[in-house]
């Protein structure tokens, strides 16, 4: 795995029990995603050859292991696990700078997608070698 992402937890990403809430966990493990396929595929959403092409997450996993709370600093790092027709596979692991504790972990599966006719479509060759080749791939 590589490191996507770094991030402060804030006050106003907790919950009234003072830790880290869910929809935060979510968004940071968002950006992560960003990140990881923008990486992966070289696909951007400023490029010209990628107008009305786009990422759909059609499902995610998560395993809360330890909580956070505000101050910490954390770090997001994730990697490719599979291709599919129109599909990557990923995980992420969120971690303490401080100490490396393990705090949460996800695997979300994003399928490429056509936002005009709002279906996915297939992986480019490109983007499939590009992946294959890539230090973002664990296959």
């Amino acid at each position: 795995m590589i490191l996507l992402n770094r991030a402060v937890v804030q006050p106003w990403h907790c919950d009234m029990m003072g830790h880290l809430t869910t929809r935060h966990y979510v968004a940071f493990f968002d950006d992560a995603i960003n990140v990881l396929i923008s990486h992966a595929t070289n696909w951007s959403v400023t490029e010209p050859e990628w107008a009305d092409k786009g990422w759909a997450d059609i499902r995610h996993e998560i395993d809360y292991v330890a909580e956070l709370s505000a101050g910490v600093i954390i770090e997001i790092y994730g990697a490719i696990r599979d291709l599919g027709r129109t599909s990557i596979l990923a995980d992420f692991e969120m971690r303490r700078l401080h100490g490396g504790q393990l705090s949460a972990k996800l695997t979300a599966k994003s399928v490429f997608f056509d936002l005009v006719e709002r279906k996915s479509i297939p992986l480019t060759k490109a983007m499939i070698t590009r992946v294959r080749w890539s230090e973002y791939s664990s296959e």
